[in-house]
């Protein structure tokens, strides 16, 4: 870490704030996670706006393909950027359905279709959700055409345009129909008794995700396709087809078609009799994974021109057509997904499709995705950072890259697109499994651009939300004797920048600057937690604006690279209203001299005056290496100033209170816990 450049003479005093923060979504949405539907929203006479806080399922985006940055639109996150309102009429829900700006629409009674037939055309940035069960459509539903995106509808009840005849022709009366749409989330909704499609996918609509639904007595049930372009993209997974005859669905002329995890039933002794279950027509390629079909007449049918890459599907007591052929794609190239066993398909469908009555039973197949890692050629990788890349940009859930024992000599970086990572060894100890290089803030870059700086050192940088790393060793093995002549000897062996980052069981290994603790920005909060790990190094080795938390780790102190024994552990930089450096029950130890190593010093990174550097060590044991005088001044700020301390520290290094050793009172170390760090985030290994 460099020194600052500027030197500041004072700086204003700062009150200390307790206040929570949170990255991604508003503060207000983590205090509603498990509240009902029906209990969010103030609801009386036609619309409102919510008043209270919105709940967070309102920020949920979708996995599959409506996860993929295409068209221009990253992902699919629905109307989160909008203001929630409660509906319960129809001039209501049209009126927000069909608005220029982004809602989030909580439908809250039974909407009645007026006339018979009438599809709402929903604009962009809209999420349309039931409140609880009582959220229903009846005799009409939603229409999106070409070019509108970023729609999620949910957890709704859409039903009962029929007209009596069966094999309608003249009542094109749909649940949902898209009409060259993009980005569109279906999820969790029950699906009924509609004169056509209960789900129409048209006319070169793409990047479209159909997930946990029940769809049921209807005739032509989902059909995709209608053009002659072969470009659309689409992802159903986890839906229970129960008594539809055909389309189920009828897939023509996609691209990218990946169905995996659904359940087709047709029941004997039902007017209802199936003609045909998932259908690959023109130049469809199709993959079709770990479903289940029951009873179903010609379960799988596709044209001679069209592709179906079957998987470990299962059928029973099916007839007829069960085809398979062609070469379609990988779709874990595009996002990560998690399959479920075929077996248990049924029941899992039975209980999860539809409506949920609150928001903590939505069901996802949540799992983590695995990834495996081995030099020997025996993993899907031979290199860490090319599992890094597969992992598709905003995946929706845990990727796990596992890395078989071996020395990995790379740099890693996880982008702040790619949250959900877990890189972790699979060997039998912490040690088996290396990632190592040597790059130093002075070393040249091989394009002549300049050198790499400190930040740019890093063996593994974690820029992600959501980052964890377990049973590994990460080393910066710089030799700063060999370069002397460099201008930079900071050699990060791990940089986090990022929040809600979880480091356990590993060892971090370097000698200057070895553990970069940083956020995405200045402004942003950035939460680390370590358990269970060894970090090693000799001037400020621990150092950053993080928020973060060093808990029962060993922290071994190292000599210089010319022999001689003096350093600083933690330099931290941290914002006035934020927390720093917590060490908690720790053991600092290490073959130095006695007296030769502070506790840390304050950081004022770039001058900034305005910072208020923290670092607090508390019940933990201190070899003989620590000063009795543990804190140091930094760029000409004085330590006292700033915010050092410690509490029931043990060991010869630790010493009784003073003005040059702070302690904090028992009162205030009430206030200096893991759980005043870490806030509303509970790390939770995955």
């Amino acid at each position: 870490m460099s020194a600052p450049r500027d030197r500041g003479t004072g700086r204003p005093r700062h009150r200390r704030r307790n206040t929570a923060l949170a990255i991604g979504v508003p503060l207000a949405l983590t205090a509603a996670g498990t509240l009902a539907y029906g209990s969010v929203f103030g609801i009386g006479a036609g619309a409102e706006e919510a008043s209270a806080a919105t709940p967070a399922w309102a920020t949920a985006t979708a996995d599959g393909f409506a996860s993929v940055n295409s068209l221009g639109q990253k992902g699919t996150y629905g109307g989160r950027d909008g203001k929630t309102v409660t509906v319960k009429t129809l001039a209501d829900l049209e009126k927000y359905a069909t608005a220029a700006e982004p809602y989030v629409i909580v439908v809250a009674a039974t909407i009645n279709m007026n006339p018979v037939g009438k599809e709402i055309k929903v604009a962009s940035d809209k999420t349309i959700v039931g409140s609880g069960t009582s959220g229903q459509i009846v005799g009409g539903g939603f229409f999106l055409g070409t070019g509108v995106h970023n729609v999620i509808i949910r957890n709704l009840t859409i039903r009962d345009s029929y007209q009596g005849t069966w094999n309608d022709k003249d009542h094109d009366f749909d649940a949902i129909q898209m009409d060259g749409a993009h980005h569109v989330w279906i999820d969790h909704n029950d699906l009924s008794r509609m004169a056509d499609g209960l789900i129409d996918v048209r006319k070169d609509s793409t990047n479209i995700t159909v997930s946990w639904n029940k769809l049921s007595n209807n005739n032509k049930t989902f059909g995709i396709g209608w053009t002659e372009n072969v470009v659309t993209d689409i992802t159903i997974h986890h839906n229970w087809f129960r008594e539809t005859e055909q389309r189920n669905p009828s897939t023509d002329n996609a691209a990218r078609a990946h169905l995996y995890n659904n359940f087709l039933e047709d029941t004997s002794g039902t007017t209802i009799t199936s003609s045909y279950g998932n259908y690959s027509r023109g130049r469809t390629k199709m993959v079709l994974e770990n479903s289940y079909f029951q009873g179903v007449n010609n379960p799988v049918i596709k044209d001679s021109t069209a592709a179906i890459v079957q998987k470990g599907n299962t059928f029973v007591g099916t007839s007829g057509r069960n085809e398979s052929g062609g070469t379609a794609f990988d779709p874990k190239t595009y996002y990560a997904y998690t399959l479920d066993r075929t077996a248990d398909v049924p029941s899992l469908l039975k209980s999860g499709t539809g409506p949920r009555s609150s928001i903590g039973t939505f069901t996802s197949a949540a799992a983590a995705t695995t990834l495996t890692v081995a030099k020997d050629g025996s993993g899907q990788y031979s290199t860490v950072q090319a599992a890094v890349n597969a992992v598709p940009a905003n995946n929706p859930s845990r990727v796990v890259i596992a890395v078989k024992p071996g020395t990995y000599r790379e740099t890693v970086k996880v982008p702040a697109n790619k949250p959900h990572v877990t890189i972790q060894g699979t060997g039998g100890s912490r040690k088996d499994t290396v990632i190592v290089y040597n790059k130093a803030s002075g070393t040249p870059k091989p394009d002549g651009s300049g050198t790499y700086g400190t930040s740019g050192s890093a063996t593994v940088a974690a820029e992600a939300d959501d980052f964890q790393a377990r049973n590994l060793t990460i080393t910066n093995d710089f030799d700063e004797a060999a370069n002397q002549s460099l201008s930079g000897h900071q050699a990060v062996a791990l940089r986090t920048a990022a929040d809600k980052v979880f480091l356990d069981s590993l060892i971090i290994n370097g000698d200057q600057d070895t553990l970069l603790l940083d956020t995405a920005s200045a402004d942003k909060l950035g939460r680390v937690y370590v358990r269970n790990s060894y970090i090693t190094g000799n001037v400020d080795f621990i150092f950053g604006r993080a928020t973060a938390v060093i808990d029962q780790s060993i922290i071994t102190l190292k000599k210089r690279w010319n022999g001689t024994s003096a350093g600083y552990i933690t330099a931290p930089s941290t914002a006035a209203d934020r927390k720093g450096l917590l060490i908690n029950r720790s053991t600092v130890n290490g073959d130095v001299s006695n007296a030769s190593f502070f506790l840390g010093r304050n950081w004022h990174a770039g001058g900034d005056a305005t910072l208020r550097p923290q670092t607090t060590v508390r019940n933990s044991t201190l070899s003989a290496a620590i000063k009795s005088t543990p804190w140091s001044d930094m760029g000409g700020f004085s330590w006292k100033n700033d915010r050092f301390a410690e509490y029931k520290n043990t060991g010869p290094g630790a010493g009784s209170a003073s003005s040059d050793r702070p302690q904090l009172t028992d009162a205030q170390a009430a206030d200096q816990e893991n759980a005043d760090w870490l806030g509303d985030w509970t790390p939770t290994a995955s």
